[in-house]
């Protein structure tokens, strides 16, 4: 008999309100979320995102679902290409490199796999397809090798952000070019210019324009109607406005039922970007903390709200985690002698049970309106760890076999169900505990330093 999958809600940015997730076939979820442009090391921001997803990603497995997880890698733009150029390196081979430098930092704070990861490069066919049906269906232009979108042509633009057309001024979201029919139309061909990488196309050679890689790849990868298209929620306007108006331009059938969001990483209260050079990179804070403190950080914000990046917070965090490893490396040690004995011959207590049970169910109930980890953090899971080491000091003193047995077998069970939420949580590391814990001990001395300094 199949799984009953549990029922869960998610914030839908299109309709502006939290919504019972109903996937289009039961049991199967596709999901696009927009990449990173690997032209340097990724930093914080990057992170708060990609951990939100990952834990969507987590959860929706964890409940049932069969997922389909797409992540793209934008590798040929404006901005690698300048930054080649600045380094004199081939821009094909510096935004290779820097996928890799993601890839790994992504693995360091524990994000999973998605299922593809395409890159620009490799789905130039796929681009250039739903640009000729975009032209052919009368809304899209090309000139002098570029071809534009008609933003006129499409009567619901808008309709995501809010925003109406005479809201777009020229200059400022979109480059002013006097060949454009109206300014806002944006570009789905780049003709080429000299010394860029360029691909051959019916409209002459040159690149894709931004928006256009992710509306392909993802009806490539998900078909034209899929379940969840995620980002940050700088990625509201224009991109996603775009992909949604040139998809629909495409396929009059293209839909996606959730677009989700997630909040920013400030600095002082100011959106934290590389424009604005106000960034940290994910190493830069991974030098000082360890990775885990900062997936737990980022999650003890709820990821529609800004979370602002300060120091005494990645302490808090860092505190944290050592509890838990420290915890459960104190239960583990505990267990050694006689979890096998207590496993035939002991009684999960009231007391245990109740804290099982109250973290199980806490732990879905949150995650289920609209991944609320904080609550999750900071609560329940923080109960159970101090009933685990209360009942550790149960152990040390002497009590009757019976009795000890019980706490043995009360301790194994909440273990395993603390280690199935750090699991869903993407806190539960694939070391041992005595391999984390010198780790976090180091770069707590590390930060203490650096603080001192």
């Amino acid at each position: 008999m199949a799984k009953e999958i549990k029922e869960f809600q998610l914030y839908n940015s299109m309709t502006k309100q939290k919504e019972l997730f109903r996937p289009r076939v039961d049991g199967k979820v596709g999901m696009y979320v927009c990449g990173v442009t690997s032209y340097d090391l990724s930093h914080i921001g990057h992170a708060r995102a990609y951990v939100a997803f990952d834990v969507l990603y987590r959860y929706l497995k964890y409940i049932g679902y069969e997922v389909v997880y797409v992540r793209n890698f934008t590798d040929v733009d404006d901005k690698i290409i300048r930054r080649a150029n600045e380094l004199g390196e081939d821009p094909i081979t510096l935004s290779a490199r820097f996928c890799e430098e993601f890839l790994a930092d992504m693995a360091d704070i524990q994000c999973l796999v998605p299922t593809h990861q395409p890159r620009v490069t490799e789905h130039m066919e796929q681009i250039k397809d739903m640009i000729t049906k975009i032209i052919n269906n009368g809304c899209a232009y090309h000139v002098e090798g570029d071809a534009y979108f008609a933003v006129d042509k499409y009567p619901n633009y808008g309709r995501l952000s809010g925003r109406r057309l005479e809201d777009n001024r020229a200059g400022e979201r979109v480059a002013v070019d006097e060949r454009k029919q109206n300014p806002a139309d944006f570009a789905l061909w780049k003709a080429a210019k000299p010394g860029e990488p360029k691909w051959d196309s019916p409209w002459g050679p040159g690149r894709p324009g931004w928006h256009i890689e992710c509306s392909a790849m993802s009806a490539h990868y998900l078909t034209h109607a899929f379940d969840i298209h995620g980002g940050g929620m700088d990625l509201i306007f224009p991109h996603h406005e775009n992909e949604i108006a040139q998809s629909c331009a495409a396929c009059p059938e293209s839909n996606v039922n959730y677009w989700i969001h997630n909040g920013f990483v400030t600095a002082n209260d100011e959106k934290m970007s590389k424009s604005l050079g106000n960034f940290f990179t994910i190493r830069e804070v991974t030098k000082v903390y360890h990775p885990l403190a900062l997936r737990h950080f980022l999650m003890g914000t709820h990821y529609r709200s800004p979370v602002n990046y300060t120091i005494s917070q990645l302490e808090i965090a860092s505190e944290a985690v050592f509890y838990v490893y420290q915890t459960l490396q104190d239960c583990e040690e505990a267990l050694l002698e006689l979890k096998e004995e207590a496993e035939k011959n002991g009684k999960i207590s009231p007391a245990a049970q109740e804290c099982i049970t109250k973290l199980h169910e806490e732990f879905e109930a949150k995650l289920s309106d609209d991944l609320h980890t904080p609550t999750i953090l900071n609560s329940a899971l923080q109960e159970s760890l101090r009933f685990m080491n209360s009942s550790l000091n149960m152990l040390k003193k002497k009590q009757p076999k019976k009795q000890q047995l019980s706490t043995v077998k009360s301790l194994a069970e909440l273990e395993k169900q603390v280690k199935e939420v750090l699991d869903v949580l993407g806190l539960l590391s694939n070391s041992r505990y005595t391999e984390v814990l010198p780790k976090l001990l180091s770069y707590f001395y590390t930060s203490l330093t650096i603080l001192m300094l």
